[in-house]
């Protein structure tokens, strides 16, 4: 734009000078005008707002170096709000007759100060008429009696702020009234420097200072860019009360207590301040601010689909057999270990389902393969957790682990946005709170809101108890001597988008029936643990980032039973979740990641439910089920934690099924029932913990929920069906236990020692429709004295023996196809009954009976593998062994051998057992993943890794 020639710069430089006034003219002339008047946002607009007495920086008291986006809003919104306590003006000035006769008031300014027209507020406030401005001029004014408003009035402090101190108790029993530019001290007969009970109070840029502020419903309060020190501002029944830009310093006690339901009665300000809170920009979520990684696992495709094996042997491959599988030129021979047992030495040899032929055969003679294929894993998470771990690799998260923004969780949840967008009782916006010992304390039935307010160095920000409701939004919370947040007796709300960190106690606190939505939060480097659920607590805890705690990120007990679903939970200094001393809860498609101690750690009576979450990277075990811990275990997916990938004890009774244990440094899956000593918990989980909300002891209440949750399935023994257990660092099943435990239908697969070795069993194991294959030693392995039951299980292609036993044991109804050591092996002192089984190994006998081994051998179909090897092995001087009815094949030319009525097993059709059973195709896979990594060391301890350095 040029008028008159002059460029744009020069009129800028001249509109500077304007008053507001005559900026808004100017503004009304045309478009053109208006857009040079708002291009002087950040210089005119500036000024014009810097240098008003009765406003500060748009951003004290939190941000006072960051400029707002636009000053001319922030004047605009400024100028709106301090007109608030003037709405009604109109109202109060009309008389029910004569109105049309009348002329219009001016509004009067009455001076007090010494030298001025009236000497003490008193005074003037007696001369006084409806919306009178009274200016108390520098000096300290103090009253020695309670001062009454009974007409609506404005009293301003002139001048700077702090050069007007006002000494009294001021009582109102107006309408309106409107307090600016002055510091308040409480009169020496009375603590409270201001009450109302029924009309609307505007405080804006004012100190309080020792006293007390008394807000009573229907009445209502806008207080802004005030400063509190050791104040304490009570509000009863309040509809609608605003407390924004406000900072509140060194409280001996609460800050800001809000009490009561809100009034149902409204007085003329309640729409005012409605309007004005909608209009004014709002603390809400955006889609670029939230960094909140996510999960959405695929809960229903379960750890592994059920397949049934074809095997066929005949004298030519079958056309559908893998193609490679025969051991190199220069492979050596698998040796014989400690006791019998065969260690593969091929570095090169595949896991997949194809068993060498015979290396040293001459041509002319008959040389064949085995060709079928093995049940092979499936994982509920593909991508980068089908493969090894690769060291010093940073953690790619697929992309379906991607959680939504805030803002995008609160358009999934129609419930969560409207109490989002809900405004009722107090709202507290963009406050400050430091050095006290409460921020805001909200009971009986209270309600409020809080946005954008910062928290810190208090004993503790937040309690809600007493049917009390909270929302919270963007708040950042911080070096509270306590608990961040703290829920009671039956408190809920929402706490979404809060940043809550390095306090001494949990980030936030849920006991006694409060149940409150947890979304999208950061919670971490607490000195305690992320979030506490206890005392019958309960709560949705969705969407959240729990890090770096020194204690559990979720630690729930004493009957807590929240919903935890969704969350983020990493680099804790313990355990990731952390449930015991009766503690519930379902805990579902969780990440939890790097972790110190277990990612889920169960004990003292925690009955949780475990469903689909990714439990990964932990530098001790996936999951621990320790001293009377129960709960159920299923479709997760544990990946290349350093310890096990399930540490349990049979006594506790877990439930472990459709679980996807991979990669993980020592055994998938051990279970053990010896104490373990573990009264003492990584992290401070013991029993002498104190959860007092100021220190001290506590008496829980003692009714329990009824246990009518239609998730949980009782079982009487211990349980583990139905999982893929795969390339584990150690065995894939451990067991050292005096309890019965079932083994069911699972899928045990390529693990660096053994498919299943079973230490110590005392009572009966039972391993059932189970497929175990391509195991770097052994199949199975059975110590001595140890009672186990083996019937209907596939064991296949391992590098050493198919089951070695040394025990108690039934072998019935199992193929042991295609192993490199003995299909069978028999050890001294064992007593076992081998019937109806069809056995066949390629470099070894089928069974060898090892010394005055006793077995009953009986009903048995055992293939030939080289020609030079015998079928059944056994010592002359055994009297002890039984062989009856059995039939032994041995291989011609013209023969074909395949493996029908019944068809090779596992037969899981009707053997699966809960939910996992409903999904997966029957699509046979071929498993051709090589493995490269070396076994790093046995390991056998009969505790948990935090239990052994312990």
């Amino acid at each position: 734009m040029e008028a008159g020639g002059l460029p744009l710069e020069l009129w800028r430089m001249i509109l500077a000078y304007l008053p507001l006034p005559d900026l808004g003219r100017c503004s009304l002339v045309c478009r053109a005008w208006r857009e040079l008047i708002l291009s002087l946002d950040r210089t005119r607009w500036r000024q014009l707002y810097l240098g008003c007495a009765e406003c500060r920086h748009p951003n004290w008291p939190n941000q006072p170096d960051v400029e707002p986006e636009s000053w001319r809003e922030a004047f605009k919104q400024h100028y709106l709000a301090s007109k608030t306590w003037t709405k009604n003006a109109a109202i109060l000035e009309t008389s029910v007759c004569f109105s049309l006769f009348r002329r219009r008031r001016m509004r009067r300014t009455l001076s007090v100060g010494p030298g001025h027209e009236f000497h003490s507020l008193g005074s003037a406030l007696a001369m006084s008429s409806l919306f009178d401005r009274i200016l108390l001029f520098p000096g300290l004014h103090e009253e020695q009696g309670e001062i009454i408003l009974k007409v609506p009035v404005e009293i301003v402090g002139h001048g700077k702020l702090g050069e007007v101190a006002l000494l009294a108790s001021i009582d109102q029993q107006c309408s309106t009234t409107r307090l600016c530019n002055l510091v308040f001290m409480p009169a020496w007969f009375s603590p409270f420097m201001f009450k109302t009970t029924s009309g609307h109070v505007q405080f804006d840029n004012c100190n309080f200072e020792n006293g007390h502020i008394q807000v009573h419903g229907p009445g209502t309060c806008q207080v802004k860019f005030c400063s509190f020190k050791n104040t304490h501002v009570f509000l009863h029944n309040v509809p609608l009360c605003v407390l924004e830009n406000c900072e509140f310093v060194g409280s001996e006690n609460n800050s800001v207590t809000v009490e009561g339901h809100p009034s149902s009665e409204n007085n003329w300000a309640y729409t005012h301040l409605l309007g004005l809170i909608r209009s004014s920009p709002a603390v809400l979520p955006t889609e670029d601010s939230d960094s909140l990684m996510s999960l959405d696992l695929e809960s229903r495709d379960q750890a592994w689909s059920p397949r049934t094996c074809g095997i066929v042997i005949e004298g030519s491959q079958s056309p559908t057999s893998p193609t490679t599988g025969s051991p190199r030129a220069g492979s050596q021979e698998a040796e014989v270990g400690s006791n019998g047992e065969r260690v593969a030495r091929t570095p090169d040899s595949s896991d997949g389902g194809l068993s060498p032929s015979g290396e040293d055969e001459d041509e002319d003679q008959l040389t064949y393969r085995l060709s079928y294929q093995v049940q092979g894993p499936r994982p509920v998470l593909g991508g980068s957790f089908l493969g090894p771990p690769l060291p010093g690799a940073s953690i790619q998260l697929p992309s379906c682990l991607v959680l939504n923004s805030l803002q995008q969780e609160l358009q999934k949840d129609r419930e969560a946005m409207a109490l989002a967008s809900s405004v009722q009782g107090c709202l507290i916006r963009k406050c400050l709170f430091r050095d006290g010992k409460g921020g805001v304390f909200v009971c009986s039935y209270g309600r409020a809101k809080m946005e954008g307010n910062i928290f810190r160095n208090l004993t503790y920000a937040v309690r809600c108890i007493h049917n009390s409701k909270i929302i919270m939004l963007r708040n950042h919370i911080h070096h509270c001597r306590a608990s961040g947040i703290f829920l009671r007796l039956e408190g809920g709300g929402l706490i979404a988008g809060n940043n809550i960190c390095h306090n001494a106690e949990a980030g936030v606190d849920i006991r006694k029936k409060s149940n409150p939505l947890i979304l999208c939060n950061q919670i971490h480097h607490g000195l305690r643990s992320g979030i506490v659920v206890l005392g019958n607590g309960k709560g949705i805890i969705r969407n959240n980032q729990i890090f770096s705690n020194k204690e559990a990120g979720i630690y729930i007990l004493y009957h807590g039973n929240p919903v935890v679903s969704r969350n983020h939970i990493f680099k804790g200094h313990a355990a990731g979740i952390a449930v015991n001393e009766n503690g519930r809860g379902l805990i579902t498609e969780n990440v939890i990641r790097e972790n110190q101690w277990g990612g889920v750690d169960i004990r003292r009576g925690g009955v949780p439910i475990l469903r689909s979450n990714l439990i990964c990277f932990g530098y001790s075990d996936g999951v621990v089920v320790g001293d009377e811990g129960k709960g159920l275990l299923e479709g997760n997916t544990i990946y290349a934690n350093k310890g096990c990938g399930v540490w349990m004890m049979a006594s506790s009774l877990p439930h472990v099924t459709s679980n996807h244990v991979s990669y993980n440094g020592l055994y998938g899956v051990a279970v053990f029932s010896q104490k373990d000593g573990s009264g003492e918990f990584p992290g401070g989980h013991g029993a002498q913990e104190n959860f007092s909300e100021d220190g001290d002891a506590i008496l829980w209440e003692t009714e329990l929920e009824k246990d009518d949750d239609p998730l949980r399935r009782p079982i009487t023994i211990a349980l583990v069906e139905s999982n893929s257990v795969n390339h584990n660092g150690a065995s894939g099943l451990y067991i050292q236990s005096s309890e019965a435990l079932h083994i069911v239908t699972n899928v045990i697969h390529a693990n660096r020692v053994r498919g299943i070795t079973v230490a110590q069993s005392s009572q009966l194991t039972r391993v059932a429709n189970n497929s175990i294959s391509c195991n770097r030693q052994s199949g199975v392995k059975i110590e001595a004295q140890c009672k186990v039951e083996l019937r209907g299980n596939g064991i296949y292609d391992n590098r050493g023996h198919g089951v070695i036993t040394k025990g108690d044991s039934t072998v019935m109804e199992n193929d042991i196809i295609g192993n490199r050591g003995s299909g069978l092996q028999l050890l001294p002192m064992s007593d076992t009954k081998v019937i109806k089984n069809r056995i066949h190994s390629f470099r070894a006998s089928g069974i060898a009976v090892q010394g005055h081994a006793k077995a009953l051998v009986q009903e048995n179909t055992i293939f030939q593998g080289r020609t030079n090897k015998t079928i059944f092995q056994q010592s002359s001087t055994n009297q002890d062994c039984i062989i009856q009815n059995n039939r032994f094949l041995v291989f011609k030319k013209s023969d074909t051998w395949r493996l029908a009525n019944p068809p090779a097993r596992p037969h899981l059709e009707n053997s699966l057992r809960g939910p996992s059973a409903a999904h997966g195709g029957q699509k046979v896979t071929a498993m051709a993943t090589r493995i490269t990594a070396h076994v790093e060391g046995g390991y056998h301890s009969k505790r948990s890794i935090f239990c052994t350095i312990l």
